[in-house]
């Protein structure tokens, strides 16, 4: 067996994935979740079922905000922070959740990993970089995220950055965008629009569906996050893309194309904090972690589709 490795928000969609990964790379993996209720927690048990046969799979439930996070780094050598509050809507309502979750847990945990100086390879967003002019967006763009969420996201991203000049903590900030794939949350679009369109209902699309998206399917997510951990940078901040974009219009038609029924929505307002246009730029990501999108959008959607039908 390899390193000890720890994984919060290991019941999540790209916690669960990404555990399973690390275990089948022989790491032992402690996995740790708080089951929120953002969403059922059955969902987030059936993510963890695969996991329960894995020898080399512990799991806690416990919470970053109140937990001795001390004992849960004994003998880990690498923190992948999954854990966190997702969803840019919600956060407009609940910013107190979301300062908790996002930022509270974050801090404690890179002061439990001061005493051995364990890496910590932090799930970031896209949403820190809010809507910009120039597409794609590389890590140097300045960041103005137009909802709580992303502000939460810029302030941890920022604690990781004084950790790291201060007490040596190394880290990999990895800004995802708009990852989707089996195991999505149920609030995330495509989840949406595909389990409406197979059902023949008819469904809201926010904005005019001009909006574009750099969706990375959640398998390629994995294999940047886990290139992250082992890579020897001492603190480096990534963009981990899909590499190509679409509109969100042109997901749904094609959603509809792969279920073979035509979707039926009306355009409603724009909701506060949606970004118009997103577009990663992987070019530093490729060069330091040989980070490689595999998987196109067309195929991670028959995929999806494929897992909810079972």
């Amino acid at each position: 067996m390899g390193d000890k490795v720890l994984v919060t928000g290991s019941a999540g969609f790209i916690g669960s994935n990404l555990a399973e990964a690390l275990c089948k790379k022989d790491y032992n993996v402690l996995g740790i979740d708080c089951f929120t209720d953002y969403y059922p927690r059955k969902l987030k048990e059936q993510n963890l079922s695969n996991l329960k046969s894995e020898k080399n799979f512990e799991f806690l439930e416990t919470n970053l905000v109140d937990c001795d996070i001390s004992k849960l780094l004994d003998g880990v050598s690498t923190i992948y922070h999954e854990a966190a509050q997702p969803g840019v809507r919600y956060s407009w309502d609940h910013v107190q959740v979301y300062i908790d979750n996002n930022i509270i847990a974050t801090q404690r945990l890179l002061e439990a990993a001061r005493k051995n100086k364990q890496k910590i390879v932090f799930a970031s967003s896209s949403s820190v970089y809010g809507d910009v002019k120039e597409l794609p967006v590389k890590e140097s763009t300045e960041l103005n995220p137009i909802s709580p969420y992303g502000v939460t996201k810029v302030t941890c991203e920022d604690l990781l950055k004084i950790y790291n000049e201060a007490h040596g903590i190394p880290s990999a900030i990895l800004r995802y965008f708009t990852v989707y794939g089996p195991r999505q949350r149920p609030d995330m679009a495509i989840n949406i629009f595909s389990n409406k369109i197979m059902n023949g209902e008819a469904f809201e699309l926010y904005g005019d569906g001009s909006q574009s998206r750099d969706f990375t399917y959640v398998d390629d997510i994995v294999a940047g996050t886990i290139s992250a951990g082992e890579s020897s940078k001492e603190f480096e901040t990534y963009n981990i893309g899909g590499g190509s974009t679409i509109t969100v219009k042109g997901l749904i038609d094609k959603i509809g194309e792969i279920v073979g029924k035509e979707p039926n929505y009306k355009c409603v307002g724009e909701q506060k904090g949606d970004v118009k246009h997103t577009h990663a730029d992987i070019t530093k990501a490729k060069n330091d972690l040989g980070y490689s999108p595999k998987t196109k959008t067309a195929e991670g959607l028959q995929n999806y589709i494929n897992f909810i039908k079972g």
